[in-house]
C-alpha cells in the first residue's frame, strides 16, 4: 500500500475513451458519456477491453467488499445481515438504520463514534420521507455508516483507537490496501480519500474485475468468501429496495455486483466470469443502460436486466427519449 498518489494526465495526454452510452432525446444525439469497461470470461481472461481498463481508478463503493473482507481478517466475527452491511452503500431504510444502531451497540458504541460526514438517505424516497419527518442530516443516516460502524467495532475487538480509525496508517487500513491488492493481482496505485472520509485504494478495473471474480470463488469459509455469501444472500442490505444492485443479486442468483460512486460498477457470476466499467465523467444515469448491456455480454439473460438498463428521458409528462449503451 502506498501513500503516494498519481499524479493527472495533462489534457493533451489524456486519453479519448470510447463512447459507452449515448443521450437520445426526440430521436437527436444531445450527448455521450465515455468511459472504459473490461469483462473477463470464466478462466479469468480478458474477453472485452474498452477504453483503458488497466488505468487505475477509484473504485469508490465498490471496494467495500474487500474493505469488508479486511474486517473479517482482522478477527471481527461478522456473518449474515450484519456482514452484508458491512459491505453496503445502503438507501437508508429503516432496516438499515436499525442495524446500524444495533452493531455500534453490541460494540460499546454509539452513532455519536461515527466519522462518516451527516448526510440525507441516499435513496430518494427514503430522503424526502425523513425530511418530512423532521429529520436532519446525520452521521447515522450516511450510506456508509454501516462500513463505519463494522470498522469501529473490529477497532473495539482488537483495542486500536477508534478516534483515529480513518487514517490510512492506522492497522485497519493498512490491512484493507493488502487486500485490495491480493484480490486485484496488482499493487495499490494511488490512496485517496473517500466520499465517506475513509481511505480508498486506487486500481484498474481489471484488477477489480478479478478481485470479484476471486470473491465469488473463493473457498467457503474464507473472508473473500464469506463476504461474498453474505452479500449474495442479503442484498437489500447491500443497497436497498430500489436500488439495481439489490435487484441483480435477488434475480440472478449466485451474481456479486455493487456499484460506486463517479459511475464504478463491478460484478461477478458465480462461474467467474465478471465485468468492471466507470463512465468517466461520473454521471450515474448512464450507469444502468451500460451497466445491462455488459450483463448481455456475459450471457445473462433475465429480465431484470432490461429493467436495470432503462433510462429514459422525459419531455414534459411524456417520455421522448432515453439514455442507451452505445457498444
Amino acid at each position: 500500500m502506498t501513500s503516494s498518489t498519481a499524479p493527472s494526465p495533462s489534457p493533451s495526454s489524456a486519453p479519448v475513451l470510447p463512447v459507452l452510452a449515448e443521450v437520445v432525446r426526440s430521436g437527436f444525439t444531445e450527448g455521450h458519456h465515455r468511459g472504459s469497461l473490461v469483462v473477463l470470461a470464466a478462466d479469468g481472461s480478458v474477453e472485452l477491453a474498452l477504453g483503458d481498463p488497466a488505468a487505475p481508478v477509484f473504485p469508490r463503493s465498490s471496494n467495500k467488499p474487500m474493505q469488508a473482507a479486511a474486517i473479517l481478517r482482522a478477527g471481527l466475527d461478522l456473518s449474515g445481515e450484519r456482514l452484508a452491511l458491512a459491505a453496503a452503500s445502503h438507501s437508508g431504510e429503516d432496516f438499515h438504520l436499525a442495524l446500524v444502531r444495533t452493531m455500534l451497540a453490541e460494540h460499546g458504541l454509539e452513532a455519536g463514534d461515527l466519522q462518516t460526514p451527516p448526510d440525507l438517505p441516499l435513496d430518494p424516497v427514503e430522503a424526502e420521507a425523513y425530511l418530512a419527518a423532521g429529520g436532519v442530516r446525520e452521521p447515522l443516516t450516511m450510506n456508509c455508516s454501516g462500513k463505519h460502524a463494522a470498522m469501529l467495532a473490529v477497532c473495539v475487538r482488537n483495542g486500536w483507537d477508534t478516534a483515529s480509525y480513518l487514517d490510512p496508517s492506522h492497522p485497519l487500513q493498512r490491512l484493507v490496501g493488502e487486500v485490495v491488492a491480493e484480490a486485484g493481482g496488482e499493487p495499490v496505485a494511488a490512496v485517496g480519500t473517500d466520499g465517506c472520509g475513509a481511505p480508498l485504494m486506487a486500481i484498474g478495473l481489471v484488477g477489480l474485475a478479478r478481485a470479484f471474480r476471486a470473491f465469488v470463488l473463493a473457498e467457503p469459509g474464507t473472508a473473500e468468501r464469506r463476504v461474498a455469501d453474505a452479500m449474495r444472500a442479503h442484498p437489500e442490505y447491500v443497497a436497498g429496495t430500489r436500488r439495481p444492485d439489490t435487484w441483480l443479486m435477488r434475480e440472478v442468483p449466485g451474481t456479486l455486483s455493487k456499484m460506486g460512486a463517479e459511475a464504478v460498477q463491478a460484478v461477478a457470476l458465480p462461474d467467474g466470469r465478471a465485468l468492471a466499467f466507470k463512465i468517466d465523467d461520473g454521471s450515474i444515469r448512464a450507469l444502468g443502460p451500460v451497466l445491462a448491456r455488459s450483463l448481455e455480454l456475459l450471457g445473462v439473460d433475465a429480465p431484470v436486466v432490461s429493467r436495470i438498463g432503462r433510462a429514459p428521458l422525459t419531455g414534459g409528462d411524456a417520455v421522448v427519449g432515453g439514455i442507451r449503451a452505445a457498444f
